[in-house]
């Protein structure tokens, strides 16, 4: 069709022609001029030729829509709304805004349809990567370069959470108080959860890294579960007083012995020199999964584990459909998740170095540890068992709010020893 049709070069000259003697609303109606004629692909052919930004061209491509069958206004016309323009770095630097774009293109998302552009590249890692090409900016100069060009830093956004406890509300100020409490009391209050599980092997793991150009890392087509490698199962637990996290890779089922494990060896990995006056440990957890507030075996290990420690243990569970407010999944498992995007877990051992690599420019350190044993699926608890946890209900939601005290005649404090790996 390019018989048929101008060529980008054509483009090009033609725009050098009348450059001089268009403003910038001039060059933004007649670019889209140009696209409306080439039709299909036309916004796509101008930007390249031109320059021009796709959402400026489709700026332009509205206007001229919206003054069709319209007269002329009379008087001198506004080129641009106040406040409005190119910032100035990119006029100084005449390559900025072509070497943003060339960084924030491969991993644009937006509707073709929509004028919006968003990106899932951070201000700090885009400043950051401009400065190694030899650009002087700062994040907020990112920040406004982005918005000129139409672009918007977002993410998906979870609003269906299906319906809303009554108490909800009260519920976070409950544990927002526990916690405030806890902490002033020199005592560890942790957030805990299991992330995502993960298959371990050459499978596609989401996201983009920078690599050599057609030199892609290959893996699998079809992500069946390895039978000799499995999966990985990571247990976090994140201490909201030291901003620090500790995550438990496990290689069996997601139970609630294994979670208690995991808080368990954080203990004495971390918590037990952090706090070596602790008199109380506070939990704040979801309202299901392995450490559910319906869990049986979740509080007879939890119960196990204050006779071992010696001291309270409370939990304050989150309210049903609010598992996106746990403190540990936007402060620890997000990290986790961008430090290895693009990267196949092709092993457990490199899932384990990636956990514990993992910072934040706020001081957060990751410990990760691998936890080979095997734990029993659908374990029962027996009405017996249950009626021995010295499990004592808060008035508020003492189904979500529960300490459990050691039972001091079974106080068997174990070595830390047996936990070094």
């Amino acid at each position: 069709m390019l018989h048929r049709m101008k060529t980008e070069e054509q483009i090009r000259r033609q725009l050098e022609q009348i450059r001089g003697s268009l403003d910038e609303r001039g060059r933004r109606e007649w670019a889209a001029s140009e696209a409306m004629a080439l039709g299909y692909g036309g916004v796509a052919l101008v930007h390249r030729a031109t320059g021009l930004a796709p959402v400026t061209i489709g700026k332009g491509i509205r206007e001229l829509k919206a003054r069709e069958g319209q007269p002329e206004p009379e008087g001198p016309r506004r080129v641009r709304r106040p406040g409005g323009g190119r910032p100035r770095k990119a006029d100084t630097d005449p390559t900025l805004v072509a070497d943003l774009e060339q960084l924030v293109d491969p991993v644009t998302r937006g509707d073709p349809e929509s004028p919006l552009r968003w990106t899932v590249k951070s201000l700090r890692r885009l400043s950051t990567e401009l400065k190694a090409k030899g650009h002087d900016v700062s994040r907020s100069l990112v920040s406004r370069l982005l918005k000129f060009l139409g672009y918007s830093l977002q993410a998906n956004r979870k609003t269906l959470e299906g319906a809303n406890h009554p108490d909800r509300n009260t519920q976070f100020e409950h544990i927002n108080a526990r916690t405030e409490r806890q902490l002033q009391a020199g005592n560890p209050a942790i957030s805990v959860d299991t992330k995502k599980k993960e298959l371990v092997g050459p499978f596609k793991n989401g996201g983009r890294e920078l690599r050599p150009k057609g030199g892609p890392e290959k893996v699998r087509v079809h992500d069946f579960v390895d039978r000799e490698l499995g999966k990985a199962n990571p247990y976090g637990v994140y201490d909201i007083g030291a901003n620090t996290g500790w995550v438990n890779v496990g290689i069996t089922s997601d139970t609630a012995e294994f979670a208690v494990e995991s808080i368990r060896r954080w203990w004495y990995s971390e918590g037990r020199h952090a706090y070596p006056q602790a008199t109380e440990l506070l939990i704040t957890a979801d309202c299901g999964g392995s450490n559910g507030y319906r869990t049986r075996l979740w509080k007879l290990e939890l119960q196990g584990l204050a006779d071992e420690l010696g001291f309270l243990i409370s939990v304050c569970h989150l309210p049903p459909g609010t598992s996106k407010w746990n403190k540990i999944e936007h402060r620890l498992f997000s990290f986790i998740s961008m430090n290895w995007r693009g990267k196949p877990l092709i092993s457990l051992d490199v899932i384990v170095k990636m956990i514990a690599a993992t910072t934040t420019t706020e001081g957060l350190t990751v410990h990760c540890e691998l936890d080979d044993n095997l734990y029993e699926k659908g374990r029962k608890v027996t009405d017996a068992e249950m009626a021995t946890i010295n499990l004592v209900p808060d008035n508020f939601h003492g189904e979500w709010n529960y300490t459990i005290r050691p039972r001091r005649s079974q106080c068997k404090p174990h070595s830390p020893d047996r936990l070094v790996s």
